[in-house]
């Protein structure tokens, strides 16, 4: 058997790139497949996609209630934005389109990321903080 390399990929066409800060916000496995499908999806000039929950679904092998749901966690993370769309049928009617997503640049996702660290490591010298004086008080308290 002859061996045989792997043919050489256009990095134009057949991929799109993953950002390494990506892993760094301890996303789930479920919304990184998400995030990276809309990236695949995505128009590289206006970093904007409109896949429906289906197909995203489909893409995953998720349900459309499990997508959702990490869409929404993608939202909160401020990895995407997304925006109501609607379509006028054949007959005139207007009905809601899909989502069209919009992946937002990463270092936002990373500053909200770092506060919400941040502010949990004041909350938790915080909580240090008044546990000390409540144990002094009690020690004063003891000893007196």
């Amino acid at each position: 058997m002859k061996y045989r390399p792997w043919p050489k990929r256009d990095p134009v066409r057949n991929c799109f790139l993953l950002p390494n800060e990506i892993f760094l916000l301890g996303l789930s496995p479920s919304a990184l497949a998400v995030y990276s499908y809309l990236l695949c999806c995505e128009n590289r000039n206006t970093y904007q996609c409109w896949p429906s929950y289906k197909t995203i679904g489909r893409a995953v092998r998720m349900s459309t209630n499990t997508v959702r749901k990490y869409v929404c966690e993608l939202e909160e993370r401020q990895l995407i934005s997304t925006e109501s769309t609607s379509v006028t049928t054949r007959d005139g009617l207007k009905r809601n389109g899909n989502l069209l997503y919009t992946i937002r640049p990463i270092q936002l996702a990373l500053d909200q990321f770092y506060e919400q660290q941040l502010a949990q490591i004041d909350v938790a010298a915080e909580r240090q903080r008044v546990a000390n004086a409540l144990a002094l008080r009690n020690d004063s308290t003891h000893s007196a």
